[in-house]
């Protein structure tokens, strides 16, 4: 780390520690928007990730220092001390039992952070597109570092799961191209100035190269080495994992019990609300009836504009009422994802400087037909009042917090569950006016209740309860968690076995949006309580989007104080 004052606070810290991350992660650069990053990769080799795992332990010693300084206690050093160190140890903990040695997913990979870099580089100057073409030409160094960590993890008896290295095979055939089609970097290209055309094309195919050879040794050689392999991580690592993703150690045997009762609530909801449109018929029996007749738009630039119009229509909403925007928060932008993403929506933040905004992004996977009585509830989510709404508010109020607190300090379930907490609160004040749109706001819910009890169920092999209507007693497999899916929720086959392929490949991860969920309702519950009467929902949810990043524990103990 830099040399700071011996005075230094822990925000001084954090934020230090953030500038020499940056410098060893060139990727998390480009997500804050740091121009001097965009020509860069990071090395995914051993040493790449011993680098990093010694940056950390060195902010943790300078960061024990801070504490220590008059002015550490007030408020603002407090949460940020404290997350720093709760982020710090929890990384450490997963980079010690060297997972990542292991790490292949099919969206959570050095493989998948490169090419979404990429996605969120500018593209207006020529030195937009110099940089762009420098950073092509660093993919085939980036990718080797990566295979020598999965290598070394073969080595040492650490594969990663079969399931999650065929699904990223396939991928990397999608993005690669196919001989006829071009491939994703060819067209990430095609739009450069014409005078930097041959170039660009000359970068493109060597991160085309690199790519196609990932794939290529992933099939014929990983693959072969891993195919015994078991795809569920077991208690240790889960458990490991969950803390990672929560930022609180969780007790798993509880949150499995809570999923069930979820399960149970959300279902009687669904029930009630399906006979409004088909009396007498099972809930997702209703949902495939409206797959085939309910409200959708046709094309895929249609709903790529329908969902911008229902992003504005919310801000326009929200704004003054429930919540206070500023001017940077109010333009979020509705994307279509790239070929060969993963099958669930996502969102990306915007830059720190706001020039590049928050961004939510669609897979359609070959669709050009779009229900929607299952897109409004996750645009809430993914836009406004869900990620964006939280995530930018960090980044407006980031000089009042720490850039670490409002960037590369995010606890997964905390921004999770404010997501699913947004959904229910659209929920709580009308916004889904006909009971197609709520009963696909339900079918959403319902969705985080089976990730809750499958994820830590098929990962730790626990027994189906005796009130399940499916498969009581029996253990938790795999096989039994794809089926149990199916079953429940409307999303269609090829996205529900994305899903799970996601679950497996990053365990605890997808607990994050109930427990998270909970964790706000909680912390709302016990505010209300405080103040009666008197309790102000927007100046509550202004105050507790202000506070950055916290785990779950500190999350709770904080916004049922405000």
């Amino acid at each position: 780390m830099p040399d700071l004052p011996s005075d230094a606070l822990p925000r001084q810290v954090a934020d230090a520690y953030l500038d020499d991350l940056i410098e060893l992660d060139p990727t998390l650069g480009t997500y804050l928007g740091t121009p001097a990053s965009a020509r860069f990769l990071p090395d995914y080799s051993p040493a790449g990730a011993a680098a990093q795992a010694e940056l950390a332990r060195a902010a943790l010693a300078r960061l024990a220092e801070a504490e220590a300084q008059p002015g550490a206690d007030a408020d603002t050093e407090r949460r940020c001390a404290r997350l720093l160190r709760e982020r710090l140890v929890a990384y450490l903990a997963v980079y010690e039992a060297d997972e990542h040695l292991r790490a292949v997913s099919n969206i959570n990979s050095p493989a998948h952070s490169i090419r979404e870099a990429f996605m969120l580089m500018p593209k207006d100057t020529d030195e937009d597109y110099a940089d762009m073409a420098a950073r092509l030409r660093a993919v085939p160094a980036a990718l080797d570092g990566y295979c020598a960590s999965l290598t070394e993890g073969l080595a040492r008896n650490l594969p990663a799961g079969p399931r999650q290295v065929g699904t990223v095979v396939q991928q990397l055939t999608e993005w690669v191209g196919d001989g006829v089609s071009e491939s994703w970097f060819a067209q990430l290209t095609a739009e450069g100035p014409q005078d930097m055309r041959a170039d660009l094309a000359s970068a493109a195919t060597e991160a085309t190269a690199a790519y196609a050879g990932l794939r290529d040794w992933l099939r014929d050689t990983y693959a072969p080495a891993v195919k015994d392999a078991p795809d569920v991580v077991g208690r240790a690592r889960y458990a490991r994992w969950a803390r990672f993703w929560n930022g609180s150690d969780t007790d798993l045997d509880e949150a499995y019990a809570y999923g069930w009762s979820e399960y149970h609530r959300l279902h009687a909801e669904m029930v009630a609300e399906a006979a409004k449109i088909l009396p007498g018929k099972a809930p997702w029996q209703v949902l495939e009836h409206l797959d085939e007749h309910g409200h959708a738009v046709e094309g895929v630039e249609e709903v790529r504009e329908w969902l911008q119009a229902l992003m504005d229509e919310a801000i326009e909403a929200l704004d003054g009422t429930h919540f206070e925007l500023a001017d940077g928060i109010k333009h979020v932008e509705s994307r279509i994802a790239p070929p060969g993403s993963a099958a669930a929506a996502f969102y990306t933040p915007p830059s720190e400087d706001f020039t590049r905004p928050g961004r939510t992004w669609l897979p359609t996977r070959g669709q050009t037909r779009f229900p929607t009585y299952n897109l409004v509830t996750t645009w809430y989510h993914e836009g406004v009042p869900g990620h964006h709404l939280q995530l930018a508010q960090w980044v407006h109020v980031a000089r009042n917090l720490s850039r670490y607190q409002a960037t590369a300090g995010m606890v997964s379930a905390n921004a999770e569950g404010w997501a699913l907490y947004a959904e229910r609160l659209m929920d709580e004040l009308g916004f889904y006016t006909d009971p197609e749109r709520r009963l696909g706001h339900l079918d959403a819910q319902m969705l985080r209740a089976i990730r809750v009890i499958i994820d830590i169920g098929m990962h730790l092999g626990l027994k189906i309860p005796a009130h399940s209507p499916f498969h009581p007693g029996e253990r938790w497999t795999p096989e039994l968690a794809l089926d149990f899916f199916c079953r429940h929720s409307g999303l269609p086959g090829e996205h529900i076995d994305s899903e799970l392929t996601r679950y497996l490949g990053m365990p605890g991860q997808a607990i994050g949006y109930k427990l998270g969920e909970r964790a706000w309702l909680t912390g709302r519950a016990a505010a209300r309580a405080a103040h009666g009467d008197a309790f102000d929902a927007k100046s509550w949810h202004m105050a507790a989007l202000s506070l950055g990043s916290l785990g779950l524990d500190d999350l709770v103990k904080e916004i049922s104080a405000l």
